[in-house]
């Protein structure tokens, strides 16, 4: 044999070996988190999302051994789009990053988003809520991952509407994100054989709710739908029961978190239903994912945190997968691959980026019933993704192919 020609043909297959990751520029992944640090929301997401992206940067590192480094960067965009943009820019521009995650709030999530495709950078979207973000804004560098205001409002005003709540009076955050929950929670309504008898809207963020709580009252409806989320939320329900709203009228959550009920507490929220995308008590898998992050946070996780780790695990596996960090191509690499984690199963990134999974509808315990710290729901029903999100037949992104 000869050497010289065996020793060439070696030399060209280790070449041709060479691991797809050195395809990954600068051999370098960069993951922005840009979230509420300080505001309104920062107790649902905050340095909770933080901590979930490291913890699934530091699970993929040590699971997938991958030829390139993974960083974390983090900001606060202080619930406000023009800093968002500002801040998602920089970061496209100057700090190489090459995916802007979870983004609460959805004025900031649609100015991301715009910024992204420009400078044709991924996003993930954890905590944004308005079906906007895959419906009249959709672009195809965007996957909404967590819930959406179509989800929550599918699984929470249809329950309220089946145990009598015909009537509705709806107190809402003037802003996207409150108009899209109220106007998805009015159709649910309205579908089930309820009728709407109002609304009012609030500025974001809000303190003093009391003549917009009025406003409901008088309108005689049997449910004070709410149509915000995260301190403006537990100000209302608190402002209500100091009232007496709550002895004749019920509230209605539509997007509520376990941080809520923990900051509220049973004896006021118990009954109330809500739809979430995760509860940290489902299954073995969540429980064990959880008291992980509870070890750390010394709170049990968000349906928004949770999620948060499960976009950018799927992300990073990826990115292995597909050798490089090229936008299109880890796109399409998440698209056709299926979601399983302990946050979804047989999850599925749709064409309009709608990430769609599993939502359960959750009814508060009465404290009574709850045995341990943190176990505050009863799962009443589980809704298929199929059912849970807006189907595609309705879309207005310009990606579905009608």
């Amino acid at each position: 044999m000869n050497f010289k020609k065996l020793a060439l043909a070696m030399a060209v297959a280790a070449a041709m070996a060479v691991p797809v990751q050195a395809q990954v520029s600068d051999n370098l992944v960069r993951i922005g988190v840009l979230t509420d640090l300080s505001g309104l929301y920062s107790d649902l997401t905050g340095q909770g999302a933080v901590l979930a992206t490291q913890m699934a940067i530091d699970d993929f590192t040590a699971r997938e051994k991958p030829a390139f480094k993974v960083e974390l960067v983090a900001a606060d965009h202080q619930n406000k789009g023009d800093v968002a943009a500002n801040k998602a820019r920089e970061w496209f521009e100057q700090g190489k990053v090459d995916v802007a995650t979870e983004l609460v709030t959805t004025s900031v999530a649609l100015a991301v988003q715009k910024i992204a495709k420009e400078k044709n950078r991924l996003v993930l979207v954890s905590g944004a809520a308005s079906t906007r973000v895959t419906n009249e804004d959709c672009n195809d560098v965007t996957v909404h991952w967590t819930y959406d205001t179509y989800a929550v409002a599918n699984g929470t005003a249809k329950a309220v509407v089946k145990q009598g709540g015909k009537s509705w009076f709806f107190v809402t955050a003037d802003y996207a994100f409150g108009h899209s929950l109220e106007k998805d929670a009015s159709d649910v309504v309205k579908a089930n054989g309820g009728t709407v008898a109002g609304a009012v809207r609030h500025p974001f963020p809000g303190s003093d709710f009391s003549s917009f709580l009025l406003r409901a009252q008088s309108s005689g409806a049997q449910v004070i739908g709410l149509a915000n989320a995260g301190g403006d939320m537990i100000n209302s329900i608190k402002q209500a029961a100091e009232f007496g709203i709550t002895q004749k009228q019920s509230l209605a959550g539509l997007l509520m978190f376990i941080m809520d009920i923990h900051s509220l507490g049973l004896q006021t929220t118990q009954n109330m239903y809500l739809t979430e995308g995760f509860y940290w008590d489902l299954n073995d898998e969540t429980r064990a994912w959880s008291r992980r992050f509870f070890d750390k946070h010394k709170r049990m996780p968000t349906m928004i945190q949770a999620g948060q780790y499960s976009s950018v695990m799927h992300y990073l596996k990826a990115v292995k997968a597909s050798g490089t960090d090229d936008t299109q191509k880890v796109m399409a690499q998440m698209k056709k691959t299926p979601v399983n984690d302990f946050f979804a199963k047989n999850g599925i990134i749709r064409d309009d980026g709608r990430m769609v999974h599993d939502m359960y509808l959750l009814q508060v315990k009465k404290p009574a019933e709850s045995k341990a710290p943190w176990d505050y729901y009863h799962v009443r029903a589980t809704i298929p993704g199929a059912e849970a999100f807006q189907p595609l037949a309705a879309s207005k992104c310009a990606l579905v192919k009608k």
